[in-house]
This record gives structure tokens, sequence and C-alpha cells, in this order.
């Protein structure tokens, strides 16, 4: 994702955390989606809860990362309402 301004992740845990590449962590070696590497990453999740792996994600304390808690599907309705007011 080196190439992309911002990734939009979406109840996500394991399956972009970093540590993946860390030698010693859980998840080394499982297949992730490096969305680190992008300029700018918003995260929505429910709560601060870990993943099935029961680590911390690294990508959620990177300068490149903003959180923002909530439900989804109102969170993401919010966006889109003030992407549109941007028009």
């Amino acid at each position: 994702f080196p190439t992309t301004d911002v990734v939009l992740v979406i109840g996500a845990n394991d399956v972009v955390n970093p540590a993946a590449h860390r030698a010693g962590s859980p998840l080394q070696g499982m297949p992730i989606l490096d969305v680190d590497g992008a300029h700018q990453v918003i995260v929505i999740k429910r709560g601060q809860g870990k993943g099935f792996a029961g680590i911390e994600n690294d990508l959620f304390y990177k300068d490149n990362t903003r959180m923002l808690y909530g439900d989804a599907q109102q969170v993401v309705g919010k966006l889109v309402q003030s992407l549109k007011k941007m028009e």
C-alpha cells in the first residue's frame, strides 16, 4: 500500500497487524494486509479489544494511524455525510 493515500480498516485486527513480520510473534508468517505502508490509515473498531491472537496491534500505535471507535455502520455514515458536505 505504499502508493495509497488513505486506507480505511473496518473491524479488522490480526489481518492488518504488522507484528506478523516480527520473529517470535504469535502471528509470525501469517499473511496480512500491509496497510501500515499507506500515507494515512483510519481504523474503525467498536473498542480496544485484541484480535483472535490475543496480542496488541502495532498498527494502532503508528504515527500514520487514526482510531475511530464506535459502531462501524454509524461511523461510516457520519464520514460519508462529512465528505458530501465538502463537495
